[in-house]
Protein backbone atom coordinates (compact mmCIF):
# COMPACT_ATOMS: atom_id res chain seq x y z
CA UNK A 1 0.00 0.00 0.00
CA UNK A 2 1.06 3.47 -0.87
CA UNK A 3 1.83 5.98 2.01
CA UNK A 4 1.58 9.92 1.26
CA UNK A 5 5.74 9.68 0.66
CA UNK A 6 5.02 7.28 -2.13
CA UNK A 7 2.48 9.79 -3.91
CA UNK A 8 4.68 12.89 -2.83
CA UNK A 9 7.98 11.26 -4.54
CA UNK A 10 5.60 9.59 -8.04
CA UNK A 11 4.13 13.22 -9.10
CA UNK A 12 8.01 13.64 -10.41
CA UNK A 13 9.62 12.55 -13.65
CA UNK A 14 11.81 9.81 -13.20
CA UNK A 15 15.16 11.20 -12.97
CA UNK A 16 13.99 13.22 -10.39
CA UNK A 17 12.17 10.03 -8.42
CA UNK A 18 15.77 8.11 -8.30
CA UNK A 19 17.21 10.88 -6.84
CA UNK A 20 13.88 11.64 -4.13
CA UNK A 21 14.05 7.95 -3.67
CA UNK A 22 18.17 7.32 -2.76
CA UNK A 23 17.68 10.32 -0.41
CA UNK A 24 14.59 8.83 1.31
CA UNK A 25 16.37 5.85 1.76
CA UNK A 26 19.96 7.28 3.22
CA UNK A 27 18.23 9.00 5.65
CA UNK A 28 15.99 5.96 6.78
CA UNK A 29 19.02 3.57 6.93
CA UNK A 30 20.32 6.73 9.42
CA UNK A 31 17.69 7.47 11.48
CA UNK A 32 15.28 3.90 11.37
CA UNK A 33 13.50 4.84 14.48
CA UNK A 34 12.18 8.23 12.79
CA UNK A 35 8.57 8.76 11.93
CA UNK A 36 7.93 9.43 8.17
CA UNK A 37 5.48 11.92 7.76
CA UNK A 38 3.92 15.01 5.33
CA UNK A 39 5.22 18.23 6.90
CA UNK A 40 4.80 21.80 4.73
CA UNK A 41 3.76 20.01 1.73
CA UNK A 42 6.87 17.42 1.72
CA UNK A 43 8.47 14.54 3.08
CA UNK A 44 9.55 14.88 6.66
CA UNK A 45 11.38 12.93 9.25
CA UNK A 46 10.75 13.43 12.96
CA UNK A 47 12.40 11.92 15.90
CA UNK A 48 12.60 13.90 19.16
CA UNK A 49 11.28 16.53 17.41
CA UNK A 50 11.45 17.65 13.59
CA UNK A 51 14.74 15.76 12.16
CA UNK A 52 15.14 16.51 8.55
CA UNK A 53 12.81 17.37 5.06
CA UNK A 54 13.26 16.75 1.32
CA UNK A 55 11.62 18.17 -1.58
CA UNK A 56 11.73 17.49 -5.54
CA UNK A 57 12.17 20.03 -8.52
CA UNK A 58 12.86 19.87 -12.09
CA UNK A 59 16.57 20.02 -11.60
CA UNK A 60 17.37 19.15 -7.92
CA UNK A 61 16.35 17.70 -4.58
CA UNK A 62 16.44 19.85 -1.78
CA UNK A 63 17.16 18.69 1.67
CA UNK A 64 16.39 20.40 4.74
CA UNK A 65 18.48 19.46 7.70
CA UNK A 66 17.00 23.20 9.81
CA UNK A 67 19.56 25.86 9.66
CA UNK A 68 21.88 24.17 12.29
CA UNK A 69 22.57 21.24 9.46
CA UNK A 70 23.55 23.17 7.36
CA UNK A 71 26.00 25.81 9.32
CA UNK A 72 27.40 22.93 10.61
CA UNK A 73 28.30 21.46 7.36
CA UNK A 74 29.03 23.97 5.57
CA UNK A 75 32.67 23.84 4.58
CA UNK A 76 31.59 20.21 3.42
CA UNK A 77 28.66 21.89 1.67
CA UNK A 78 30.80 23.76 -0.69
CA UNK A 79 29.94 23.20 -4.37
CA UNK A 80 26.60 23.21 -3.50
CA UNK A 81 23.59 25.86 -3.33
CA UNK A 82 23.04 26.12 -0.14
CA UNK A 83 20.37 28.42 2.19
CA UNK A 84 20.06 28.98 5.49
CA UNK A 85 18.24 25.69 5.99
CA UNK A 86 18.80 24.26 2.55
CA UNK A 87 20.87 22.60 0.25
CA UNK A 88 20.63 21.81 -3.55
CA UNK A 89 21.39 18.65 -4.85
CA UNK A 90 21.31 18.52 -8.49
CA UNK A 91 19.44 15.96 -10.26
CA UNK A 92 22.46 14.91 -12.56
CA UNK A 93 24.67 14.39 -9.81
CA UNK A 94 25.21 11.46 -7.49
CA UNK A 95 24.19 12.24 -3.61
CA UNK A 96 27.03 12.58 -1.59
CA UNK A 97 25.58 10.19 0.67
CA UNK A 98 28.30 9.72 3.93
CA UNK A 99 27.56 13.64 4.11
CA UNK A 100 23.66 13.32 3.98
CA UNK A 101 24.47 10.72 6.43
CA UNK A 102 26.91 12.64 8.93
CA UNK A 103 24.29 15.51 8.91
CA UNK A 104 21.32 13.42 9.79
CA UNK A 105 23.46 11.73 12.59
CA UNK A 106 23.85 15.03 13.73
CA UNK A 107 20.57 16.13 13.82
CA UNK A 108 19.74 12.81 15.24
CA UNK A 109 22.30 13.86 18.28
CA UNK A 110 21.18 17.70 18.07
CA UNK A 111 17.38 16.63 18.72
CA UNK A 112 18.29 13.90 21.50
CA UNK A 113 20.43 16.57 23.16
CA UNK A 114 17.03 19.29 23.77
CA UNK A 115 14.86 16.37 24.79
Amino acid sequence: MKNDIDVYVEQFPTATQKQLNKLRNIIKSTAPAAEEMISYKMPAYKLHGMLVYFAGYKAHVGFYPTPSGIKNFLPKLKGYKCSKAAVQFPIDQPLPQSLIKEIVAFRIKENASKK
